[in-house]
Order: C-alpha cells, then structure tokens, then sequence
C-alpha cells in the first residue's frame, strides 16, 4: 500500500510553483546571453568579434615587467613568500611585499603605477575606485525593478582601521584565494600584478587617512 502511495504521487509533471531561492545573487543580470540578438549594436550581434590587432592571452595575464602593459607571459617566482604570501612551511603571513617584487619592478613608483591599473580593472567595479566599497556593481544593485530585486551586500571598505594593519601577504592571500561573495583571482591576475594591487591599496589607505569613506566624495 504504501509503495502504491509513493508511486501515485509521482506524477511526473512539473511544479507551477517557484522555486525557492535564498540567495537571488547573479539570478537576474543586467546582460546578455550568448546567440542573443541585440538592440544596441547596429548589426544586432551580442557576440562581437575581437578588435582587429588583438591577441590571445596567454596563461597567466599580463607580466609586469612589460611597462606598456603588452600581453606577455608571468614565470612566477621561486620564493614561496612571493608566490603564497606566507613564509615557507608556515600560515605566518609575510608582513611586507617582499623585495624581490619591488626589485622586479625597478622602482616603487612603477609598483604602485602598476597597480592602479589593475586595480582599476578588477577590484574598482566593487570596491570603488577610491576603495570605499562603493563601487558600480553595488550601486547599481541598489536600485529598483527585477534586475535589482536581489540588493547585493556592500564589498568592504578598503579603508577600514583593521584592514590598515593586516599584514601585505594577507590582502594578498585574499586577492589570490577570495574571501566570503569575492572571487578567487589567482587565475586571472599574475603574482606580480597580485603585489602591485596590494601596493596600491596600501596608497589608498595612506591617501584617505582620516576619511572613512575612504576619501570618496
């Protein structure tokens, strides 16, 4: 009987109800899907052929010792410290960007320089250009209408007392493993580039003392 019961209640249709989900996140997106028309471009394509004179990128990203920021490949370091952000052997974070990078790039100016670049390509859209967490990705969720049902909690301010006394190989472990909603980047960022960001977020830090949005207006 009670097979018989289990049986007839597996009707085989689908639920007219909707499913329930806690955490809307990337549900609804402001973008397009792959093979979709578009109502922006005038050939209606969403697929746009690469510019002519671009190249393949190759594994790795962008090496930092190509000051005019062409594509090259990043070999990585043999130090441990350089590569995880802690010593050897050890959960120790390394307490400073380690020489071998600043030399590598030749000046702490090309450092930070560097930084900023790509600190504006992969942290600005969240963490906000200054680095106060009010980037355009959480701004635009706080809007209205069913792209913006889901408000997406605020990226931390980059400017906060403790993040100011963490050690460097941390804010790089957390660039390069992600932390709670943030992305692992070590795919995408090389380990030099990784440094550089860390340096740019400690001028950051230095440029908005006292602020505590983090010198945005």
């Amino acid at each position: 009987m009670a097979l018989a019961i289990g049986v007839g209640a597996c009707r085989g249709q689908p639920s007219e109800e909707s499913p329930v989900v806690l955490l809307r996140n990337m549900h609804y997106q402001q973008r397009y899907n792959s093979q979709a028309e578009s109502a922006f471009y005038g050939d209606k394509r969403t697929m746009r052929v690469p510019p002519e004179g671009t190249l393949p990128r190759f594994p790795g990203g962008a090496n930092a010792r190509y000051v005019d920021f062409t594509v090259g490949r990043d070999d990585g370091f043999d130090d441990d410290r350089v590569n995880l952000g802690h010593e050897p052997d050890s959960a120790v974070y390394v307490a400073t960007i380690p020489d071998s990078v600043g030399h590598d790039f030749g000046s702490g100016d090309a450092l930070v320089t560097r930084g900023r670049q790509r600190f504006n390509i992969y942290c600005a859209p969240c963490h906000g250009a200054t680095g106060d967490g009010r980037g355009i990705v959480w701004r635009r969720s706080q809007g209205g209408g069913v792209a913006n049902s889901y408000q997406y909690i605020q990226p931390t301010n980059l400017h906060d007392e403790r993040l100011k006394h963490v050690p460097d190989g941390q804010l790089f472990a957390t660039i390069s493993n992600g932390i709670r909603n943030m992305p692992a980047y070590s795919s995408q960022v090389p380990v030099r580039d990784r440094w550089a960001i860390v340096a740019y977020v400690r001028a950051l830090q230095v440029s908005g003392a006292g602020n505590p949005a983090g010198g945005a207006p």
